[in-house]
């Protein structure tokens, strides 16, 4: 389905505060409802964004639009052309796919192929049963407290509310020069009861031997601020929430799962969610003693 293009603001500002003191931008980037927007009005969304108190006069100078898929800044809201659509947030399953480094691919065979059914069913009926064997870690998949710790929550019992029907809090980090995503990165938006979701471009190498270099994660004081501010689950689009190219004590996974947060890896499309007015749905079969598996991860945008 079309989509409305989303545009942002690039400028300089110059704030003056009426009590005293001043504040001063350059470069700044700002979420803007359209590319039709004048200085004076990207002035006071600066001003609401920042929720700024007793301001006296902005000067808004070089002031550029250009498209770009809105972050999130306070008092705009995303437009879409259409009330209500879907938006696949999964990788196709392929038979041999590599997912990540080191572990098989999925090897996809017939149980009973359409001709042979022919001798079992009427005439004119035939059917296809086929096989799949592959480890967990396979494709968009979610990963449960029992994926880290023998006495976590496997699939089985990750509760239905924890995996569906989130509202998402899309974290956007494309053009990032940083890795690491730290605590300070993911302080733009609302966290307790949400489905944090880091937006990092990485699914653009899927299928490629660069998906595997050193990619973007979250940190471990990351992970340590969305526990507290109450992350319903947290998702990234690259190879691992960890760092692969560290130390092997994967922090953000151990923090996020020992507090029960399910965590979601190999995203893509995100660049197509909205920055607001979204939900997530991402789950998994209920295998008792299983702690990883793929899901047909999928926003509503609504």
């Amino acid at each position: 389905m079309e989509r409305v293009p989303e545009y942002r603001a690039v400028f300089d500002a110059s704030i003056a505060f009426r009590n005293s003191g001043g504040l001063q931008t350059q470069g700044f980037r700002l979420d803007v409802p359209t590319e039709d927007i004048t200085p004076a009005e990207v002035g006071a969304l600066l001003v609401t964004h920042l929720g700024l108190l007793m301001v006296d006069r902005v000067e808004i100078t070089g002031l550029h639009i250009i498209e770009e898929p809105h972050k999130g800044s306070r008092g705009v809201e995303t437009a879409t052309a259409d009330k209500r659509r879907l938006i696949e947030l999964n990788h196709v399953i392929i038979g041999g796919m590599i997912t990540y480094p080191g572990l098989p691919g999925p090897e996809i065979t017939s149980h009973l192929t359409r001709e042979a059914s022919r001798a079992t069913y009427a005439p004119g009926t035939e059917f296809a049963f086929d096989r799949i064997s592959m480890v967990g870690n396979t494709g968009t998949y979610l990963d449960s407290p029992y994926h880290r710790y023998a006495d976590g929550v496997d699939l089985a019992g990750v509760p239905l509310a924890a995996v569906a029907d989130l509202p998402i809090t899309l974290v956007r980090l494309t053009g990032s020069t940083e890795r690491e995503i730290n605590a300070a990165a993911l302080q733009s938006g609302s966290i307790a009861g949400h489905a944090v979701l880091l937006h990092t471009g990485w699914d653009v190498h899927w299928g490629t031997a660069d998906y595997a270099q050193p990619a973007p994660f979250l940190s471990a004081d990351g992970a340590e601020w969305l526990v507290k501010a109450g992350a319903a689950l947290v998702g990234i689009d690259s190879v691992n929430i960890d760092d692969t190219a560290g130390a092997m004590n994967r922090p953000a996974h151990s923090i996020l799962l020992a507090a029960g947060i399910p965590v979601l890896e190999h995203l893509t499309a995100l660049g197509e969610v909205p920055a607001r007015g979204s939900r997530l749905h991402a789950a998994p079969l209920r295998i008792e003693r299983f702690g990883t598996f793929p899901v047909r991860a999928y926003a509503i945008v609504d």
